[in-house]
């Protein structure tokens, strides 16, 4: 199975010319922030998740850079006696080797970050899939553990505290715990300026901190329900292409807006099955007051403008295109509107 790393996202544009002590430190930062999301030693000892952890994000990686390991799995030596000394290597141990080997000018500054800030993105992002497996549990968790206390209380025995308030606070605990180790690897990536920042699973470029703060941080926490997958994946495609020139990021920004209006409708009850396109699931919006006349207005003139000329062949008419400035302003545009529509449904 492929597995969509930073790397190959991003081959071009080049972000590194030379490989300096900033971007030294990261790759330290990021291999420690690893081991703080899924240590693979827990009191000393070693840890089944850990060890499955560290082994899946080693595989994952070596096979999408063509590498059959990252780093050496086994060692050996003679020693005084002339006896052959050998032994094996941990999946965490080959991992670290290799993110902290140092930078020999063999191949690119650029490639040789890269390559090991994808690892960071894997282990991040297989460690939010698992937190998210937990959370889609704890529901049923909690039930469970709520029979089990009602057990105990009617037999009458001592019961030193709810087993369901201990699921509820290590989820919360877990919850809060991976959220610090993002919001510190973001705090890297702007304090190394290189313009990057981790959400839902992948690495990409931010260049506007500001914007950041106060549209794409909020906006990636509302859609990484799994009910918003689609508004989400959409979303990150509109920002590669942006980033490294490929054809009509807008146009997936706008089909983004559109996904979030169609699930709201449909979630509200509102679709009807005669819809033919974006305008008819916003008026659905607009007949259950869940939007006001000016939005419908600005939503359709929108989809007029930016959706509709990408989203059909132009025929004979020249082809439409976008410049830099009005590309961000419609990826910027479509996060506000789907943050909006998210929190008034």
């Amino acid at each position: 199975m492929l597995t969509d790393i930073f790397a190959r996202r991003y081959e071009q544009p080049r972000m590194w010319e030379t490989f300096s002590e900033e971007p030294r430190r990261l790759l330290v930062q990021g291999c420690q922030l690893l081991n703080d999301v899924c240590p693979y030693y827990v009191d000393g000892k070693e840890n089944e998740h850990g060890k499955d952890f560290w082994m899946r994000i080693h595989d994952l990686l070596a096979r999408e850079l063509g590498l059959k390991e990252l780093s050496p799995e086994y060692w050996g030596f003679y020693n005084n006696q002339n006896q052959w000394l050998s032994g094996r290597y941990t999946k965490v141990q080959m991992c670290e080797t290799w993110m902290l080997e140092p930078f020999d000018g063999k191949i690119s500054a650029d490639r040789f970050i890269k390559e090991r800030l994808s690892l960071v993105e894997i282990g991040f992002r297989q460690h939010e899939n698992f937190v998210a497996g937990l959370n889609a549990e704890l529901a049923q968790n909690i039930t469970t553990a709520e029979r089990f206390d009602q057990r105990f209380q009617r037999k009458g025995l001592p019961v030193p505290g709810a087993m369901a308030d201990g699921v509820r606070a290590a989820n919360v605990s877990l919850n809060a715990k991976f959220q610090m180790a993002v919001d510190e690897l973001n705090g890297r990536f702007r304090q190394a300026d290189c313009q990057l920042h981790y959400h839902n699973g992948f690495i990409q470029i931010s260049e506007d901190q500001t914007v950041v703060q106060e549209i794409e941080t909020p906006f990636w926490k509302l859609v990484a329900q799994p009910k918003w997958h689609n508004v989400d994946h959409d979303m990150k495609e509109a920002i590669d292409l942006r980033d490294t020139g490929g054809r009509d990021p807008a146009f997936y920004a706008a089909r983004s807006l559109e996904s979030t209006i169609k699930i709201i409708s449909g979630e509200k009850q509102l679709t009807t099955g005669k819809e033919k396109g974006a305008y008819n699931y916003i008026d659905n919006l607009m007949g259950a007051k869940l939007i006001e006349v000016w939005e419908m207005e600005a939503l359709k003139h929108f989809f007029t403008k930016v959706r509709n000329p990408f989203g059909h062949g132009p025929g004979a008419a020249p082809m439409p295109s976008l410049t830099d400035h009005q590309t961000n302003w419609a990826i910027e545009n479509s996060m506000i509107w789907i943050k909006s529509l998210i929190r008034g449904m």
